[in-house]
This record gives structure tokens, C-alpha cells and sequence, in this order.
């Protein structure tokens, strides 16, 4: 079920920036709406961010500008460049269609971890 594959986390401090992505099959590319989620230790997996199709993209709250999701169609994928983070950004960051965030781990890849700290 694992169409996804997740990259560029790290180890950053309060107010940096990081460049994460997500690559997928080029039919996934095409049709779906991709996504980005985010579970923090202790907590449930989280929506982050949508780009649909045509690239319209929506944001929650909490990363509403800083972060910025767009998409590379000549590589399939879908990147978040996130710019001033905070500790609360700290999570492993999953990328997936756009849907429930509590669908089974088989339809999740491993992610990338985000630590976001002084």
C-alpha cells in the first residue's frame, strides 16, 4: 500500500528552515491531491498542508507563512520548504493522498524526522 517515500529531515534550531520531499509514482502525481501530515511524540498524526493538482495549496494554522508546499512535476514529486521553525514543528513528517490521518500504517512510509531545537 506504501506509495510514498519522505526525505530532508534533520536537526535544526528556532528560526531555521528545511527543504523536505516527497516522491511518488507518476500516476499518483497526476491525479491526487497530495498532502502533508505530521505526528509529534505523544500525539496524533496531524493534516499540514494540500497541493492540489493544479497547485492550489492549503495550510493549517499553526504554518500558515512558513511553510510553503509546491510541486516539481518533472520529478513527481511534492517538496514543504519550511522557514521559521519552532520547537512545536518537531514531529516525524509523512507525506500521502489527501485523506484521514489515521489511515493504517501500511499506508504510510517511514517519514522524516523534524527536530526542531536549540
Amino acid at each position: 500500500q506504501v506509495q510514498f517515500g519522505e526525505s530532508g529531515g534533520g536537526l535544526v534550531q528556532p528560526g531555521e528552515s528545511l527543504r523536505l520531499s516527497c516522491t511518488t509514482s507518476a500516476l499518483i502525481f497526476r491525479y491526487e491531491t497530495i498532502a502533508w501530515f505530521r505526528q509529534a511524540p505523544g500525539k496524533q498524526r496531524e493534516l499540514v498542508a494540500t497541493i492540489a493538482t493544479w497547485g492550489r495549496p492549503t495550510y493549517v494554522d499553526s504554518v500558515k507563512g512558513r511553510f510553503t508546499i509546491s510541486r516539481d512535476s518533472a520529478k513527481n514529486t511534492v517538496d514543504l520548504q519550511m522557514s521559521d521553525l519552532k520547537p512545536e514543528d518537531t514531529a516525524v513528517y509523512y507525506c500521502n493522498t489527501e485523506g484521514p490521518a489515521d489511515r493504517p500504517d501500511n499506508y504510510w512510509g517511514q517519514g522524516t524526522q523534524v527536530t526542531v531545537s536549540s
